[in-house]
């Protein structure tokens, strides 16, 4: 019985040694179980904080700083849709899409005596100060048929209204510029306010036709001395 109790006793202190190291265990293994697994700390970079980076935020510099659609009161007189309508006039070529506007019949008229059709037409990229109706009108009614029974004077004073390039207002805050017809017109303004030699007042600005860019203007502009009509 002794030597019983004596194991007994032994086996309680060894269970009792032990005890204490199995609730460590057990502890840090339930420690190791509910303990969150860490964020990666590199989590947030991975998120898409550069989407607006990728946005087009230079969109509106694909938008052209430049006008791009016809200017001044005289504009309101064009046709809305269809022949002689900015759309349409985009399309033809700079003496056909002319004929179409109302307001420049008689310059329609006037180029067609000239046989000038076909040249300008034909023509690359090229702006046409256009007068309208009502600036052929300011010409006395004999000068005016004089004028058009003389080809050749006629073709001068045309040309005189033609200049190459497709010029941009911008291009005509202050600018000197060459004819076809061998001489030179000056241009200056700024917004929707141009004037051609001081004189001549663009009514609509900035019509595109396929091979010109056409300026309305509400008087006829004449070369320099000896080329006007007398």
């Amino acid at each position: 019985m002794k030597k019983k109790s004596l194991l007994a006793s032994a086996l309680t202190a060894l269970a009792l040694a032990a005890a204490p190291a199995a609730a460590q265990a057990v502890t840090t293994g339930s420690i190791l179980r509910v303990s969150p697994t860490p964020m990666p700390t590199d989590m947030t970079s991975e998120s898409p904080t550069d989407m607006t980076s990728e946005s087009p935020t230079d969109m509106t510099s694909e938008s052209p700083g430049a006008m791009t659609k016809p200017f001044g009161p005289g504009c309101s007189s064009l046709p809305t849709s269809g022949e002689g309508s900015p759309e349409s006039m985009a399309k033809e070529p700079v003496a056909t899409a002319a004929s179409h506007i109302p307001q420049l019949s008689a310059l329609a008229a006037a180029v067609k005596k000239a046989g000038l059709v076909d040249t300008l037409n034909s023509a690359k990229e090229i702006t046409v100060f256009a007068p309208t109706n009502e600036a052929f009108s300011k010409i006395p009614k004999e000068m005016l048929a004089k004028v058009l029974s003389d080809k050749a004077q006629l073709t001068k004073i045309l040309s005189y209204h033609v200049v190459e390039g497709k010029k941009t207002p911008e291009e005509l805050t202050e600018a000197t510029l060459s004819t076809l017809g061998g001489g030179t017109l000056t241009v200056k303004g700024s917004g929707e306010d141009y004037t051609v030699n001081d004189e001549a007042k663009v009514l609509c600005g900035n019509i595109q036709t396929a091979n010109a860019t056409v300026y309305l203007i509400d008087a006829v502009l004449l070369p320099a001395a000896g080329a006007s009509p007398s």
